[in-house]
């Protein structure tokens, strides 16, 4: 081979380009668990459909005047319907005495869920449901005599029975309608008006 020949080989090996085939493979696989971690956590963060929460209680055509008769609800509690002009507090709220349901159905119509009890709940089981109320707002809890459930979760013409407060239907409906969709007064105020039972 002459040296010309010999030369040009020697440059051909030293100037051509390889691929980087490690470094490829690194990004890709960081590329592909980024892509996997933000799916995630954007499934995580919407909220549940109502599909997806089993023994879910469904009402449409609610009426929202304001009065200040007593109003008959047909559920018990209330899912919405007629009410007071004054909403109930609901900014992570619990109260220990029975509420007014035309002054509480004002606050379902903002856009807030509010977690009924059965008198005589047990304590850890009303201890998990005020450490819910009390960090998430848009709430209010309350004792309800006469429930047919040891706990009932009403949002406006959304409700849950449940026989625990460990029941993951608890953080799957307060996800799904704490000022959901079917909030018909969605941006309402949840403070400054009655804040007592």
């Amino acid at each position: 081979m002459s040296k010309s020949a010999r030369n040009r080989a020697q440059r051909n090996v030293l100037t051509q380009r390889q691929v980087p085939w490690g470094t490829i493979a690194f990004f890709s696989v960081i590329g592909l668990v980024a892509i996997v971690a933000i799916g995630y956590a954007f499934l995580q963060s919407r909220p549940p459909s109502a599909d997806s929460i089993e023994g879910l209680i469904e009402k449409d055509g609610l009426s929202s005047n304001h009065t200040t008769a007593a109003v008959r609800y047909d559920t018990t509690p209330p899912m919405g319907g007629d009410h007071d002009a004054i909403w109930q507090n609901c900014n992570g709220r619990v109260y220990t005495s029975p509420l007014r349901n035309e002054n509480a159905v004002h606050s379902l119509e903002h856009g807030a869920v509010w977690i009924t009890y059965r008198p005589g709940l047990a304590a850890d089981q009303i201890d998990r449901l005020k450490n819910k109320v009390e960090n998430t707002d848009y709430t209010l809890m309350s004792p309800y005599p006469g429930l047919d459930s040891p706990i009932v979760m009403t949002a406006w013409g959304k409700q849950l029975k449940l026989q625990s407060a460990d029941d993951a239907r608890v953080d799957a409906f307060l996800r799904a309608f704490v000022k959901g969709e079917q909030t018909p007064e969605p941006g309402a105020p949840c403070t400054g008006a009655k804040d007592t039972p």
